[in-house]
């Protein structure tokens, strides 16, 4: 297997590092728009001659279709935030690659009735494309990072072999991550997180289909394991919801994230002051007006989540809550999985929230290139034999858990 990571950032470099200690790729080039960040990325892995930096912009479809192609890849793994997942989607099929991501193409709200109806749906153009993959013998595995991604395994593990029937699937995630001397500092890329927290939520419900509701609705506390605790979840938007009712029978799915009331009050106040837009505006500038994004000014002026990981202290879980029946009994489990930052800073030099969301792909491109893994089309992680990656995953030394709700 030869893979081109797109994306040097800290969930890259993340995967670079868990990667590096298999020996299931022959190659694995590491491209950014920034080429001294895909140098950084490579020069940290000691000299390891399967790893190439290269430069690429990501929104270049005809360039990373190119750079495919020069270096033989025959997967092309994306690390990029959502703006970009349709033009490297694009040019893994113009190259006959098989595409991964860990987020999915975005959604656009209803015109009309934003917290009642779905507009465009996440994921949704990728998907109109999957008899195009499948007919041409690719595969696009999509959502495949950790939420979505290990949360989605959960689910097909839930459906398999807990449950006889699901009544209800909820994803929820909560930490008790801090970060000394930032009174706001997000352990994420804030861009992505005000795209998934300030969209309508999306919920699915047999009979009704995908609906939305408003921005935080339905808050509950729920009780993490491992030392987390009691955290207030609240609704979001999330590929989960999307995925999961596609391969696995469940009369409702949501996803909820333990946001805390002030990162929630930071954000309903960055919606207010319109910061949270992605169309340029014209501010002053030394040589006359210039255009800029203001998420992308928020951005800025926030630490990147990467360089964080000396001043966090904590732990962050992902995982799959699930209620149903087995054997004619009821029956409530959440399947997660927790890391540890001191942990993950120790062993990798990589902060827990990105570590976690990289290793999943890492695990799944191994289960393709044993063959563990197959399958043509645009497909999510329920649509794979679930127990493999929750061993493989053990493998890794970073095991899931179970708890008896």
């Amino acid at each position: 297997m030869r893979v081109l990571l797109v994306g040097a950032g800290g969930v890259g470099g993340a995967i670079t590092r868990i990667a590096a200690r298999r020996p299931f790729f022959e190659a694995m080039v590491v491209a950014d728009y920034d080429p001294d960040r895909a140098e950084a990325a490579v020069a940290a892995l000691g000299g390891d001659a399967r790893f190439t930096a290269e430069q690429v912009d990501a929104a270049d479809e005809a360039a990373v279709a190119r750079l495919l192609q020069w270096h033989r890849c025959d997967v092309l793994l994306n690390a990029t935030d959502p703006r970009f997942v349709m033009p490297l989607f694009r040019a893994a099929r113009a190259a006959g690659a098989t595409y991964l991501d860990m987020a999915m193409s975005l959604s656009r709200p209803h015109a009309e009735r934003p917290y009642e109806d779905c507009g465009v749906k996440l994921g949704d153009e990728q998907f109109t494309q999957a008899a195009d993959w499948e007919k041409e013998g690719l595969l696009a595995l999509v959502g495949m990072g950790v939420e979505p991604g290990l949360s989605d395994v959960f689910a097909r593990y839930a459906a398999d072999e807990l449950f006889d029937e699901i009544e209800e699937i909820g994803i929820r995630d909560g930490a008790n991550l801090t970060v000394d001397g930032y009174d706001f500092a997000p352990s994420f890329s804030i861009w992505t997180t005000i795209e998934e927290c300030l969209n309508p939520p999306v919920v699915y419900e047999s009979g009704k289909g995908w609906f939305t509701t408003e921005p935080f609705s339905e808050p509950e506390v729920f009780d993490f394991p491992e030392g987390i605790g009691p955290v207030e979840c609240v609704n979001v938007e999330h590929e989960e919801v999307l995925l999961v009712p596609r391969w696995v029978d469940a009369r409702r799915v949501t996803f909820k994230y333990g946001l805390g009331r002030e990162f929630v009050e930071t954000l309903k106040t960055l919606h207010l002051l319109g910061l949270d837009r992605t169309d340029p505006v014209a501010v002053p500038g030394p040589d006359g007006p210039v255009k800029v994004s203001p998420r992308d000014v928020v951005a800025a002026c926030l630490p990147d989540p990467a360089g964080l990981g000396d001043r966090m202290h904590g732990k962050t879980c992902a995982g799959t809550w699930v209620r149903g029946v087995k054997d004619g009994e009821p029956r409530e489990v959440y399947l997660y999985h927790v890391v540890d930052n001191q942990w993950s800073m120790a062993e990798y030099g990589s902060q827990a929230v990105v570590w976690q969301t990289a290793i999943n792909p890492v695990v799944a491109l191994e289960l393709l290139a044993t063959g563990a893994w197959s399958g043509t089309g645009v497909l999510g992680p329920e649509a794979f034999p679930a127990r493999p990656f929750l061993d493989l995953l053990t493998d890794y030394g970073s095991p899931w858990g179970m708890r008896e709700q």
